[in-house]
């Protein structure tokens, strides 16, 4: 079975710092785009960062540019979130999500996989 399992989230002031990280584990053949995601109470989940897998092409919301950076290290099937200058606005569950290929005998299969989320707190 394969999953993703966050860790990281809690709470800080505004202006502060969090970094939040992912790790992918089962029987994985390889790990394709990965990416955050967010959803604040009363809000749709919304796009936080993509990476794809060899860290080429990286995708920001317009409203974490300049502040968020998203990265991966591929020999620990890992993606990491780091969260500066926070805001308020950015309170929300954060959730991780993977495009994960599964090899069974012969039979190759892309899963979308998600995390189980990690809150994230921002008092003003």
């Amino acid at each position: 079975q394969v999953q993703l399992v966050e860790s990281g989230g809690g709470l800080v002031q505004a202006g502060g710092s969090l970094a939040l990280s992912c790790a992918a584990s089962g029987s994985i053949y390889s790990i394709n785009d990965m990416g955050w995601y967010r959803q604040a109470p009363g809000k749709q989940r919304e796009l936080v960062a993509t990476i794809t897998s060899r860290s080429s092409t990286i995708n920001y919301a317009d409203s974490v540019k300049g502040r968020f950076t998203i990265s991966r290290d591929n020999a620990k099937k890992t993606v990491y979130l780091q969260m500066n200058s926070l805001k308020p606005e950015d309170t929300a569950v954060y959730y991780c999500n993977a495009e994960i290929a599964t090899l069974t005998g012969d039979i190759l299969r892309v899963l979308e996989i998600w995390g189980q989320g990690t809150q994230v707190t921002v008092s003003s």
